[in-house]
């Protein structure tokens, strides 16, 4: 049984979906944001740096912290999504959006969606760096059906929920056509959608 500490965020959707898609049995415990239940010291002592996700994988009395690495963790515990002659390929595409995409996407989030009017510098920049982030992805998706290749990997997983919130972004993803079509072929998977809504049953991938 794996044991998924987490809320209802991009990096804490990449670790239900997964986990759906490899049809492994998990528990999800809810960790409250908004009332700072991740910097409780029972919290911590699980992740060093007080964030979510982080599984408990009590098979083998394992604790596991930073979305990346679960996803590997998961991938090499399972056998798939992690096939051996991509993997460098999709160790840098995950590595990208751990350190580029996620955190970008997240900073366009603070200026852009949640503190509107406060700082025109940051919504001016990270807006600017979020379509140039699309432009990428379009770009990398034109010779290729997933972002490390032929196949759906881990590096889908951990980039899907952040384009997931595309319309936070109002940059226009039907705009670009490779992206698109990637992002309709795996919001339209089974384990996606039931991974997307593990907090909330009705929700569902917005449509491009």
């Amino acid at each position: 049984m794996i044991e998924l500490l987490s809320a209802d965020t991009p990096n804490g959707k990449k670790i239900s979906i997964m986990l759906e898609e490899i049809n492994f049995k998990y528990k999800l415990s809810k960790i409250d944001l908004s009332k700072g239940e991740q910097f409780k010291s029972e919290f911590v002592k699980i992740s060093p740096f007080s964030k979510i996700p982080v599984i408990i994988d009590h098979e083998n009395d394992q604790n596991v912290f930073e979305s990346g690495a679960i996803l590997i963790y998961l991938a090499e515990k399972s056998g798939k999504f992690y096939n051996d002659e991509d993997r460098l390929e999709i160790n840098q595409l995950l590595m990208a959006q751990m350190g580029y995409i996620g955190p970008m996407l997240g900073q366009h989030h603070q200026f852009h969606y949640y503190n509107p009017g406060k700082s025109k510098f940051g919504e001016d920049r990270y807006f600017k760096i979020a379509k140039r982030i699309y432009q990428e992805l379009d770009q990398r998706l034109l010779n290729s059906k997933f972002l490390s290749g032929e196949y759906y990997t881990i590096a889908d997983i951990a980039t899907f929920p952040w384009i997931a919130r595309h319309e936070w972004h109002d940059i226009g993803l039907s705009k670009f056509k490779n992206l698109t079509r990637w992002y309709n072929e795996i919001s339209k998977r089974e384990a996606v959608i039931k991974g997307f809504s593990f907090m909330n049953k009705n929700e569902l991938p917005p449509k491009a």
